[in-house]
């Protein structure tokens, strides 16, 4: 991977715009937060890039990602249920589907 870790994370500020996270009052910051997380990744890629075909990092890639939007829904989804409020799994997934495809 060519892209430093500091320029992802700028990256990953950018995709946080469109869809920002509520930090709230968790007891670390934020930017110490997204440094752990994408230095953690690259660390991740550069074990499996050379071990893996790009066919089954792609994969290992997909995998990674639906448990994380698997796990993400789960949680909204509960939070909501805590507050009495009702769950639509297609709002809760919309943050991520491409826009305008269907």
């Amino acid at each position: 991977m060519e892209v430093s870790t500091e320029t992802l994370v700028d990256m990953l500020l950018e995709v946080e715009a469109e869809d920002p996270i509520d930090y709230g009052d968790l007891p670390f910051g934020e930017n110490e937060l997204r440094r752990l997380v994408m230095t953690s990744l690259v660390e991740r890629h550069h074990v499996v890039e050379g071990g893996l075909s790009v066919t089954d990092i792609h994969a290992m890639y997909l995998l990674s990602t639906a448990k994380l939007v698997l796990e993400n829904t789960v949680l909204h989804a509960r939070i909501l249920m805590l507050q009495g409020r009702q769950v639509d799994v297609q709002s809760l997934l919309a943050p991520f589907t491409l826009k305008g495809k269907k």
